[in-house]
């Protein structure tokens, strides 16, 4: 599977049922060692002076994903709070 074939898939936690966000602009993160698939980054926006500042993402481990549909992803992050999972980058 391609990273343009997850392309606006809806993120769905099976934990607690909640939309988590939508695959746009996305990033695999592999190891650079085994070549495995370790995380995917979602942007979070939240506006346009978020130009101006360091980007926020979301961070899915690879291992929480449970299913790949033709329109959903299933994954479960074992929390309400998704804090735990957001990193930042600064430029």
């Amino acid at each position: 599977m391609n990273l343009s074939e997850l392309e606006g898939k809806e993120i769905i936690n099976i934990y607690d049922g909640n939309r988590v966000g939508m695959i746009a602009g996305s990033d695999l993160i592999f190891n650079p060692r085994s070549g495995e698939l370790e995380s995917i980054l979602i942007p979070q926006y939240s506006g346009i002076l978020s130009i101006f500042s360091s980007e926020k993402y979301l961070s899915i481990p690879w291992d929480s994903v449970i299913k790949i549909g033709e329109q959903v992803i299933i994954v479960d992050l074992n929390s309400d709070n998704y804090e735990q999972y957001f990193t930042q980058f600064e430029y």
